[in-house]
């Protein structure tokens, strides 16, 4: 299982919403392009990198950040946040990204998606981001769900579709240090067979990362707890990768 540190983008600088409320923002004095080559050197493989900005404006508008920390890591990253027509994820694996995360779109135009991720330019390049607010779908940088499909009917549509991932948030609980909702990342387990699912929001300590552990999952999304000092991404490395 692996540890996917995230770095969220919002105005160029690292950040976290608290919830998805991007009134609620706590902002990190780090650099990005370092705290990317702190993963690395911490023995992490992956990196999440989202366009917070992107997300919310439908397109993304960090780019310059984007591509200068993706050329400057060793890392695989996978970008999410605006990405929302074939022209930008072409671009996003042009320079550099290993695969390229939707949503937004994806919710609204299912057959698009459907169509796209079977695409032999994207096949098994795109991570399906299924953030969960009360049930339902949260799209639009997490401003919107109350009229959205629940996961469940969104789920029953996945099958065969060669994502390389699903990435399952609880907007609840993202940036909240609470805990991870493990009894709802098991169900939705339990409703996708055949796709890698990543779990993300609410990790907070190493006992946290142990009961995710417990689950088939192929990697946990990690921010807040990492900029906040309450886990050690070395020995949250260690303790995924721990047999």
């Amino acid at each position: 299982m692996e540890l996917l540190p995230a770095i969220d983008l919002r105005n160029g600088q690292v950040v976290r919403l608290l919830r998805g409320d991007y009134d609620r923002q706590t902002t990190y004095a780090v650099d990005p392009v370092a705290m990317a080559e702190r993963f690395a050197a911490a023995g992490c493989h992956w990196l999440h990198l989202v366009d917070l900005d992107g997300a919310r404006n439908g397109r993304p508008v960090n780019l310059p950040i984007i591509e200068k920390l993706i050329r400057s890591t060793a890392l695989q990253v996978q970008v999410g946040g605006g990405i929302r027509d074939e022209e930008m994820m072409e671009y996003l694996l042009a320079i550099g990204a290993q695969r390229v995360v939707l949503g937004t779109r994806a919710m609204a135009d299912p057959e698009w998606c459907r169509q796209t991720v079977q695409d032999a330019r994207f096949r098994g390049r795109v991570v399906l981001g299924l953030d969960a607010r009360d049930g339902r779908v949260s799209t639009h940088g997490w401003t919107s769900h109350l009229n959205n499909p629940t996961i469940s009917e969104i789920v029953g549509r996945l099958a065969n579709w060669p994502l390389a991932a699903l990435v399952y948030t609880d907007v609840s609980r993202d940036g909240t240090l609470s805990g991870p909702n493990v009894a709802a990342t098991e169900q939705l387990l339990r409703q996708v067979k055949s796709i890698p699912v990543i779990h993300s929001g609410g990790v907070a300590s190493l006992a946290d990362l142990a009961a995710l552990k417990r689950l088939p999952l192929a990697g946990v999304i990690v921010g807040r707890a990492i900029y906040e000092g309450t886990i050690d991404v070395r020995q949250a490395v260690e303790k995924l990768r721990d047999n």
